[in-house]
């Protein structure tokens, strides 16, 4: 499983012009799961990104969590997070989980982060989205369940 953890000011999800998902100061979290992850895999990234510490404190150094600055998350489901560009010119997608096991697990990892102290917000799995957001910093982090 993997996520790209981005640090926002604002970010919203759309798909057909309809707002799907809309959150202020937090993270918006593209999340891609790869064939053979597991509900540990998703408890471990969303262990991990409730705790990440990349918000400034007093000091203007990254040393508070989400919870802490009162954020929120916006998850959007994004397979070709695990694309393979190895050969050719064209991504192969074969590492990406098959649709069903991809959403489960999705929304395990949803229902995972939404047990903590903070908004979380989504996108529509599967759909074709416009994501909008200002990354704040910025800051960008990758995240893969498999480098634990």
């Amino acid at each position: 499983m993997r996520a790209v953890v981005q640090r926002v000011s604002r970010a919203e999800v759309r798909c057909n012009g309809r707002i799907l998902g809309k959150i202020s100061r937090g993270f918006v979290v593209l999340l891609g799961v790869a064939g053979g992850d597991s509900e540990a895999d998703a408890a471990h990234l969303a262990d991990r990104i409730a705790g990440m510490r990349v918000f400034a404190d007093e000091a203007g150094k990254m040393n508070c969590s989400l919870a802490q600055v009162g954020g929120a998350i916006l998850v959007v489901s994004q397979f070709t997070l695990l694309a393979d560009t190895n050969s050719g010119r064209r991504p192969s997608f074969t590492r990406a989980a098959a649709p069903d096991e991809a959403r489960r697990l999705y929304e395990h990892f949803l229902s995972l982060a939404r047990t903590g102290d903070v908004k979380v917000e989504s996108g529509e799995f599967g759909a074709m989205m416009e994501v909008e957001l200002v990354n704040d910093g910025p800051v960008t982090i990758i995240l893969d369940s498999r480098d634990k």
